[in-house]
């Protein structure tokens, strides 16, 4: 596989490539190029390409394939882009890896919840929300000793949060502003306690970006 040819393609993208973000090329289901950034997932030259990865779509489909991984088999959540390409007369696809975050920063941001409390409806100041929690089918949000529910899913919120907010959990985004320490269980896993008193989990997928965000 040439080498400077998918350099030459990591350099025509580099106009928009965040400095952050890492580059993959796969061929016939393997990785055959890794170029590391800021959020580096550790992929291996010769590794397959695991599924329900971007890359997998991409070589599937042959199409432009765009989306949040959350339960990546790389060991992080992230944000990828991929693009079919051809290499050598082969269908190939090059990927674009980006924190998890990006999503977040990419999309015009809210500036107040709306809850019901009991019979009432509130709207509430984001920067005033603790973290916010998908139970029971339902989305819930915590703010001045208060617990609202929510008509909107975690996954559309997630999109739409300014960049304070922190995902940790598929069921638990967090206010940074609001953390008061980071420790470890029993079982040696990440978890966050609140300035509310409240203990949240953080889940493996997620400790990778957790870590990254926080820097620590």
């Amino acid at each position: 596989m040439e080498t400077v040819l998918i350099e030459q393609m990591g350099f025509m993208l580099g106009d928009w490539i965040p400095k952050e973000a890492s580059i993959a090329v796969a061929v016939a289901g393997r990785y055959v190029y890794f170029k590391a950034g800021a959020h580096d997932l550790k992929v291996q030259i010769g590794e397959a390409v695991p599924k329900g990865s971007i890359a997998e779509q991409t070589l599937k489909e042959v199409k432009r394939v765009e989306k949040l991984v959350e339960a990546s088999s790389l060991g992080s959540t992230y944000y990828g882009i991929g693009y079919p390409v051809e290499i050598q007369g082969q269908t190939a696809a090059l990927v674009v890896i980006l924190p998890a975050t990006y999503i977040i920063q990419k999309r015009q941001t809210v500036r107040f919840l709306t809850g019901k409390l009991e019979e009432v409806w509130r709207p509430v100041p984001i920067g005033q929300v603790i973290y916010i929690e998908s139970s029971q089918k339902k989305t819930w949000f915590y703010a001045n000793e208060e617990t609202y529910c929510s008509i909107h899913t975690l996954k559309n919120l997630k999109e739409q949060l300014p960049d304070v907010f922190l995902p940790i959990h598929r069921s638990y985004i967090v206010n940074i502003n609001y953390i008061e320490e980071i420790s470890r269980d029993v079982a040696s896993n990440y978890i966050l306690t609140m300035k509310d008193g409240a203990v949240l989990p953080v889940s493996q997928n997620y400790a990778t970006s957790v870590r990254e965000r926080l820097g620590f």
